[in-house]
């Protein structure tokens, strides 16, 4: 579906004037033009924030999130969907990192800790009542205390359970497929994903050549990155089903929810979940699948919803609906920023592995001050304070658009 993406990110540096000099980093991820439209949007946005501190902001997150998402006259190019929403990820992933750097913590950790009535307090309830109230988000979170510094110590110890999505991307000869799924096995992956969609020939020799090379009881998954129409994803996976995938994931358009409830009725006979969210824009999308039983695994994304904030809401509905979440992640930085919320997902909401599981996929890391750790296919919790955002200066610099060395070599290939 995207055929010839180039990694991208918009990304934003809040600045202080506080002693300290302290910064936040925050990203969104793209793949590529359209990059400077998000921009713009930051640029629109950043009114509502320069010249607010740090105190204010937290002291009434709520309020702060609902100002950037509500403004009476940018909400009209949303509202709480697309370019907008992705600005205010951006922006917001920002003061989250700031305010873990402040507190001196990673961001999982200012997350387990923070007393749940001010958790609460900074998710946006508005449009989500009917699926979970504030009240039902607080029990859950006071209910998951028991144990919680239990799990906190063995992900320190263990770390999060990871899946690959390195090893099967289309186009991939047999050779190139055999060789590093071959190599993932020796590094101690258990869980893989690959891509299909594109031949249905072609997608069942795949399968079966990763099925046979991981052997029965290794996870299999598939991606068709919203490929088909419904009647055809139901065909299509139908004729997958004798490699015994857990799920498939993105079958059909990533708004058509009730076509997504269509394919998990018809594929639940044949134990074939279905898996979305890396494009769901908001947490009024997650509520409208989980009450529809149109997925069964709750894809989040660190920069597609509006931050820290939705994502909140997003992972305690889907613990009040009893569906496991396993993150989206991959592109520029999705890997770093997620890690933060899955860890909080299991030692501070779901209490559970069962089913569950985050997304890795083995590339741009290089960039980042505090790249992932993968240690026996597990995610090492972060140490670093903040939200792992911040990119090494020097890779920015490089391929900052458009004065970047990267972008005038392009363009001086270009001139030749």
């Amino acid at each position: 579906m995207h055929t010839d993406p180039d990694y991208s990110v918009a990304y934003v540096v809040i600045e202080t004037d506080s002693d300290s000099a302290v910064k936040g980093y925050g990203l969104t991820f793209t793949v590529g033009r359209g990059t400077e439209i998000v921009v713009c949007a930051v640029k629109a946005l950043s009114a509502l924030v320069v010249g607010k501190t740090l105190k204010e902001i937290v002291s009434d997150f709520r309020g702060f999130y609902r100002l950037l998402s509500s403004d009476g006259q940018m909400r009209w190019i949303g509202p709480e969907k697309g370019v907008i929403q992705l600005a205010i990820a951006a922006i917001l992933n920002a003061v989250w990192d700031l305010w873990a750097r402040v507190e001196g913590k990673p961001l999982w950790k200012l997350l387990v800790d923070m007393d749940p009535a001010k958790l609460v307090s900074c998710i946006d309830f508005r449009y989500i009542t009917d699926a979970l109230t504030e009240q039902e988000a607080l029990d859950i979170l006071v209910k998951a205390k028991t144990g919680q510094k239990n799990r906190e110590e063995q992900m320190l110890k263990e770390g999060y359970p990871a899946y690959t999505t390195s090893c099967a991307w289309l186009g991939y000869s047999d050779q190139q497929l055999t060789q590093l799924c071959s190599d993932a096995l020796a590094q101690g992956w258990t869980k893989f994903k690959v891509k299909v969609g594109a031949d249905l020939q072609d997608d069942i020799r795949r399968c079966s050549l990763i099925r046979k090379m991981i052997g029965p009881n290794n996870t299999l998954m598939i991606d068709a990155n919203q490929r088909w129409d419904v009647n055809e994803a139901i065909t299509w996976v139908t004729k997958l089903a004798e490699f015994h995938p857990l799920w498939i994931e993105e079958p059909t358009s990533p708004d058509d929810i009730l076509g997504h409830a269509s394919i998990s009725k018809a594929l639940a006979p044949l134990g074939i979940g279905v898996a979305t969210g890396e494009q769901c824009h908001n947490r009024v999308m997650f509520k409208q699948f989980l009450q529809a039983s149109a997925l069964q695994f709750v894809q989040i994304d660190s920069c597609r919803v509006g931050s820290v904030n939705e994502n909140l809401a997003i992972i305690l509905m889907a613990a009040k609906f009893n569906v496991p979440v396993c993150p989206h992640a991959g592109g520029v930085g999705l890997c770093e920023l997620v890690q933060h919320l899955i860890l909080f997902d299991y030692i501070s909401v779901s209490a559970s592995l069962n089913n569950r599981m985050c997304e890795y996929v083995d590339h741009l890391h290089e960039h980042f001050k505090s790249p992932t750790i993968i240690r026996n296919a597990q995610y090492m919790p972060p140490k670093d304070p903040g939200y792992s955002c911040e990119m090494l200066e020097d890779s920015v610099q490089k391929h900052l658009y458009p004065q970047g060395e990267v972008w005038r070599a392009i363009e001086q290939q270009g001139k030749q």
